[in-house]
């Protein structure tokens, strides 16, 4: 009787495992799980859509590429207006941050530059040359009233009162700016009282050596006028100053076709100064009628002293130098616009060199070449009028000593400006009038010295990172 036949390698029992894993899969069958209420078949959830994800991810992949995290682009999902139940019937993803992940993954990254900030000293051009044709139209007044009374004999009276009024102006001017931090009712009563009082100095200066008589109605005519248009200039109102003095300019051109009487010459003058006054009265009027602004702490008197010491420097400065070269101050006078024009750019194009420069160094670098870049331009400007009226260097060593002083004061800087620029006006003016050596050289060298010193006092202040911030 024989027994089961031993299994060896390679007997049946691998036959039938073999045979058993070459059949094919039988289909999985559903499982029933009995809920308390319902029966429920669970079937496997099928796979994601990859071509509606793919058209997804390049319909956003300019909002995707930016995303540092799969969270924001469940976020911008979001925002998109994808519901759940849409996730999952479109694209085949059982919920909102499945799919961001798959779409962070498909979009690569991109990090646009950031757009370039604006340039908050962009200054009106417009604006800026306006001004400086402002500040040379009072010349038309002398020329048109020049046959009505001997000019050249009370021309230092003038020139007397017009250095104080410049003076006066000046100071003004910088106070008005700061009450102008505490409203527009303030500002205007500083500019109304303060304007009275400088038109009344002037006025006097003019009247004692002149024992009265017609010049010191010209002398007031003239203070009142640059009182006047200096509030005018500061509360920023040219296009109303041009304006008032279009019938100035209509006779001063009228001139050049036909001799009008002493009648129309006075006339016309008398008429834009009416209108100066005019105008100038209707503003202040309009800041004094505003509301009052809170009690605050006044500004000293003492903070505009420095600008009216330069700006009594800058006219005698001006004046010595219109004694030799006229025509050459008459440029200077209009390039005050492309002058305000790039103490703008200057401030403009600092900042821009702090916002790349990485180092205190690196950017005092980048302030030097800014500072040369505006003064070469300023220099070049009157370079063609310096040659055509023979003035030389000295109309231009004047130009950068007021400019660079402008710069500081620009910055709040006032004191340099003053210190540096009063001594070398003194010193030109006694060599002047008491015709000592070097003569005509006087200026130049002075004005030398002063731009020197000027131009390293600007490195030392605006080269600081802190003055631009």
């Amino acid at each position: 009787m024989s027994g089961p036949m031993p299994l060896e390698p390679g007997g049946s029992e691998q036959d039938t495992l073999a045979l058993r894993l070459a059949r094919p899969p039988q289909p999985r069958r559903p499982r029933w799980t009995r809920d308390e209420t319902t029966l429920a078949i669970r079937l496997p959830r099928p796979g994601p859509d990859e071509e509606a994800v793919n058209a997804l991810a390049a319909e956003l992949a300019d909002r995707i590429g930016p995303a540092v995290h799969p969270w924001e682009v469940a976020a911008l999902l979001e925002a998109e207006g994808l519901s759940a139940s849409l996730i999952k019937e479109r694209y085949g993803h059982p919920n909102l941050f499945s799919l961001a992940s798959a779409l962070y993954e498909r979009v690569p990254r991109t990090f646009p530059e950031p757009p370039a900030p604006a340039d908050p000293w962009r200054p009106d051009t417009l604006r800026c040359l306006l001004r400086g044709v402002l500040f040379a139209l009072p010349a038309l007044a002398y020329v048109l009233t020049a046959p009505l009374w001997r000019l050249d004999r009370y021309a230092p009276v003038l020139i007397v009162a017009g250095v104080v009024s410049w003076a006066w102006g000046q100071a003004l001017g910088h106070r008005a700016y700061l009450r102008m931090v505490t409203g527009r009712r303030e500002a205007a009563r500083t500019l109304l009282t303060g304007s009275l009082m400088g038109a009344a100095l002037s006025t006097a200066l003019a009247a004692v050596p002149a024992r009265g008589g017609p010049v010191t109605a010209v002398a007031a005519a003239q203070a009142l006028y640059l009182a006047a248009a200096g509030v005018l200039l500061v509360l920023g109102r040219e296009r109303l100053l041009l304006a008032a003095l279009s019938p100035l300019v209509g006779g001063a051109a009228a001139t050049l076709w036909w001799e009008p009487g002493a009648a129309a010459r006075a006339g016309l003058t008398l008429l834009a100064l009416l209108a100066t006054l005019s105008v100038t009265v209707r503003v202040l009027w309009s800041g004094l009628r505003a509301p009052a602004a809170a009690d605050g702490p006044r500004p000293p008197l003492r903070a505009s002293v420095p600008y009216g010491l330069f700006g009594l420097a800058a006219a005698l400065l001006v004046m010595l130098e219109g004694l030799r070269h006229p025509y050459a101050v008459i440029a200077l006078t209009l390039s005050m616009g492309p002058a305000e024009w790039l103490l703008y750019r200057y401030r403009g194009w600092s900042v821009a060199a702090l916002r790349v420069s990485a180092t205190p160094r690196e950017f005092l670098l980048r302030s030097t070449a800014v500072l040369g870049r505006c003064l070469s331009v300023y220099l070049l400007l009157l370079l063609p009028p310096a040659l055509l009226t023979g003035s030389g260097p000295s109309v231009l060593v004047l130009a950068a000593t007021l400019w660079t002083a402008l710069l500081l004061q620009a910055f709040g800087s006032a004191w340099p400006p003053a210190v540096l620029c009063l001594p070398a006006a003194v010193a030109v003016g006694a060599v002047t009038w008491l015709h000592l050596p070097p003569g005509a050289l006087a200026l130049p060298v002075a004005c030398g010295v002063a731009a020197a010193g000027l131009a390293v006092c600007t490195l030392g202040v605006l080269g600081r990172p802190a003055q631009h911030a």
